[in-house]
């Protein structure tokens, strides 16, 4: 294997598409002969995955482990924050629940352990994979936050990466956004930027050569690559703001499944197989008259099961998932499912000061959060099917059902709730990409429709997505960059 220095990609600002180039490069590199690997030393997001081992990463850096074709490791994000209520997140260092904190707390708490972690995490992988494919978090140029950076241009200088900057064009203020980044850098962190990323580009692309020029000459920062607006391709994203972008209403002809916007919704990449079936309208809404339409109603997992449990009472949401109940399937994946029971035990206080909490009584089980989070990888049988199907659980709490009443078999073991009719609850997230469970959900109202393989369309993306890279990424550059020492 051929040494080569990492490759890091930083951003002008938070959803700019780092995470997709990142992605992207990672599978280029791979389908080039490289041996990459992803990293990212610190992730904001209630969308994570599990390892094989049973420890917790940011699903993003599990994507892009996908699209370097390993399995996901938690080298690949050391750290991890999860926002669980306003302004506290939930701090998982190195797969494992390290307490919770408020925002003020993790920003005033000297970091340096932290920042040791990172970069011992970064060696292993350095030390194993070549190139290491690094991605930022948020602006590069905040600089309130700098002096306790553990994730951009001091993380950069540390792997002595090669950086390049990302901006997004369709925002608008390219040059403002991006001189602006470069200029409040110190000498050391521009010697680090070797390049500039225009991404989202919308239109005749020649229309910006000028452009392209004068940024150029006002950062003496050459720009490697204008990327078009990729519309056709379809990749799991990271950031929360991608949900302001789903849709909210029902639509005729299709099987409508109405999705629960919970305030603290988790791992909401669970719904993006069914986003890719032309036979169903997805949406998420907390509206009652989308809620009635619904030919399956959704209730997704959060990082907060009662305080989202309260939000929907005080709504009158539940009211209205009661009134559904028995004439449409309802599906609760994780809190969602805990939800769905009697009651909701808290007694170390994990999630509120509550102690307990009603549930909406449709299943007959109840649930006991618990200190110790439960993360692992499952095979496992959809109720009467043969196929083994493909599932992992990331939750704190044990729910207890009849013995009658169970869905899935893990290794002989029961999981789940099915309620004998149309409903059913599960721990089990990505259990709505297997091509029987969402063949079940046609059947709902298309009764002869096969859904799509939904692990070989990810990987026709992903080959789709490098392909886009190829086209529009100086990618010849990038590498006599990293070769350079």
């Amino acid at each position: 294997m051929k040494k080569i220095r990492p490759i890091m990609i930083v951003g002008t600002g938070s959803d700019v598409g780092k995470s997709w180039i990142t992605a992207g490069i990672c599978r280029w590199l791979k389908n080039h002969g490289f041996d990459p690997a992803p990293f990212k030393a610190q992730n904001m997001s209630l969308n994570s995955f599990s390892t094989a081992d049973g420890l917790e990463i940011g699903r993003a850096q599990a994507v892009q482990a996908e699209a370097c074709k390993l399995a996901p490791m938690v080298e690949m994000n050391p750290i991890l924050l999860k926002p669980s209520a306003e302004n506290k997140s939930q701090v998982v260092l190195y797969g494992k629940p390290l307490g919770v904190q408020t925002a003020k707390q993790y920003f005033t708490n000297d970091k340096n352990h932290l920042f040791e972690e990172a970069q011992r995490a970064f060696r292993i992988l350095d030390g194993t994979f070549s190139p290491v494919v690094m991605e930022g978090a948020g602006s590069i140029s905040e600089l309130n936050l700098k002096h306790r950076d553990i994730v951009n241009m001091r993380m950069a200088q540390a792997a002595n990466a090669c950086v390049y900057l990302v901006a997004d064009i369709d925002k608008g203020g390219i040059f403002g956004s991006v001189y602006g980044t470069i200029a409040l850098l110190e000498e050391w962190e521009r010697n680090l930027v070797k390049g500039i990323i225009i991404n989202k580009f919308r239109g005749d692309q020649t229309l910006f050569e000028e452009g392209k020029k004068m940024l150029e000459d006002l950062t003496k920062t050459p720009v490697l690559g204008v990327l078009p607006y990729a519309s056709d391709i379809v990749l799991e994203e990271e950031d929360s703001v991608a949900l302001t972008q789903r849709k909210t209403t029902a639509q005729n002809g299709k099987l409508n499944v109405a999705v629960i916007r919970l305030h603290y919704m988790s791992n909401y990449t669970d719904f993006q197989a069914m986003e890719q079936e032309p036979l169903i309208n997805l949406y998420f809404t907390r509206d009652a008259e989308e809620l009635k339409k619904a030919d399956v109603l959704i209730i997704p997992g959060t990082k907060n099961t009662i305080e989202d449990l309260v939000a929907l009472k005080e709504d009158g949401i539940t009211e209205i998932i009661k009134s559904l109940y028995g004439s449409l399937p309802v599906i609760g994946i994780c809190g969602g499912y805990q939800m769905m029971g009697k009651w909701i035990e808290d007694p170390f206080q994990v999630e509120s000061d509550r102690g307990r909490e009603m549930g909406m009584g449709l299943f007959d089980s109840t649930t006991t959060l618990t200190k110790e989070k439960t993360v692992i990888q499952q095979n496992f049988r959809f109720k009467d099917y043969r196929e083994t199907c493909m599932g992992y659980e990331i939750h704190m709490g044990e729910t207890k059902v009849p013995e009658d009443k169970h869905l899935n078999l893990i290794d002989g073991s029961p999981e789940g709730y099915f309620d004998g009719d149309k409903s059913w609850g599960t721990y089990l997230h990505g259990i709505l990409d297997n091509q029987v469970v969402i063949n079940e959900l046609l059947r709902v109202k298309h009764k002869d429709t096969q859904a799509k393989n939904y692990l070989q369309f990810k990987e026709a993306q992903y080959d789709t997505l490098a392909a886009w890279i190829d086209r529009h990424l100086d990618m010849d550059t990038i590498i006599k960059n990293s070769e350079g020492g």
